[in-house]
């Protein structure tokens, strides 16, 4: 018998229902809304997370309502064995979404071991079909890599591949009805997330938002009408439908949030636990976990964190009325967690 678990709160009655966890901050690319700086603070290696430690607190997390896993990084294929973590993960009968969001430059050689794993989900992120603008974004010259990846995906025979797409004014806002006819040709859903000013984008500014109107307008002066996709979901995703049928998402964190219904957490790769893709400060469960905590001190420890949960830190964005990048370089290179590569993004 499968017992269900106790669903908790937060003051603003969201569920936990979503973790997000980042088992490397180790990237083998350089995007420029991600890792535009040339150094780096790595986290120290003997604070990484063992799968072991992982698969724990997972199933605590699972006590409390969670029963989506995003595996994530940095680039989570660097992490070595990842299959060995896939399959403890998959076992878990309350976990009904597993999935992995990566750069692709690995997945030709992968994809087929995690779906062997038991892998439920794969996405793939993808901003730009020209290999010159690709190692411009970048700094690596990998895109026939990342295309060879998408395409193993799918012959592994991974279902609902998805493409994410960082749409950025005067860098590939030309390319969003390529993307879509390109997704056509993988069986994937491209969607297209607006730059945002979290954590690492030091060169974030809001002339360079293509912000979902852009894209809708574009899109609508190729192929005509374009019918939003209705459904109850708190994915992040809004999703649009073409006159063939064929979908897309917009995620419109910069302009439009959907802080109301986020139901994400995340866990960094050395344990820090995080309620807010902008939060300054997290947990530190891995303290917790290696100092001797119960399963019981965890579980409260971790509710009790939720329940006073308030964030909704992309609408405190919206609303100011000077918008800079989130945090300093300077303050950056004191404190490597606030990176979007660190937190899994």
């Amino acid at each position: 018998m499968i017992l269900i678990p106790a669903m908790i709160k937060d003051t603003l009655d969201r569920p936990l229902k979503n973790l997000r966890i980042s088992v490397t901050d180790r990237c083998n690319i350089r995007c420029q809304y991600c890792m535009p700086e040339l150094e780096y603070v790595w986290l120290p290696r003997e604070e990484i997370l063992r799968f072991e430690e992982i698969d724990q607190l997972v199933d605590i997390f699972g006590d409390l309502g969670v029963d989506k896993v995003r595996l994530t990084g940095g680039e989570p294929l660097l992490r070595r064995n990842l299959p060995t973590l896939v399959e403890k993960l998959a076992a878990k009968p309350f976990l009904r979404d597993l999935a992995l969001t990566t750069n692709g430059v690995l997945l030709a050689e992968h994809a087929q071991t995690l779906k062997d794993a038991g892998l439920h989900r794969v996405t793939v992120s993808l901003d730009t079909l020209r290999p010159e603008r690709f190692k411009s974004f970048t700094r690596f010259d990998y895109l026939a890599r990342v295309r060879e990846g998408i395409a193993a995906a799918g012959r592994a025979g991974f279902d609902h591949l998805k493409l994410d797409t960082v749409v950025v004014r005067g860098v590939n806002e030309d390319e969003v009805v390529a993307l879509i006819e390109y997704s056509k040709t993988v069986d994937a859903e491209v969607r297209f997330i607006e730059y945002m000013d979290v954590g690492g984008a030091t060169g974030w500014s809001m002339d360079k938002v293509y912000s979902r109107q852009n894209i809708l307008d574009e899109v609508g002066r190729h192929y005509g009408r374009v019918d939003p996709v209705v459904e109850v979901s708190s994915a992040p995703a809004d999703r649009f439908m073409l006159p063939d049928g064929w979908t897309f998402g917009i995620i419109s964190s910069t302009t439009a949030p959907f802080c109301r219904t986020c139901d994400r957490s995340r866990l960094t790769a050395d344990g820090m636990w995080y309620l807010c893709l902008y939060a300054l400060n997290g947990t530190n469960l891995r303290e917790a976990l290696r100092s001797g905590a119960s399963a019981d001190e965890l579980r409260t420890l971790i509710s009790k964190g939720w329940q006073v949960r308030a964030d909704r830190g992309a609408e405190m964005r919206v609303e100011l009325r000077q918008r800079d990048p989130l945090v300093s370089r300077e303050t950056l290179r004191t404190d490597p967690h606030l990176e979007m590569h660190t937190r899994g993004g």
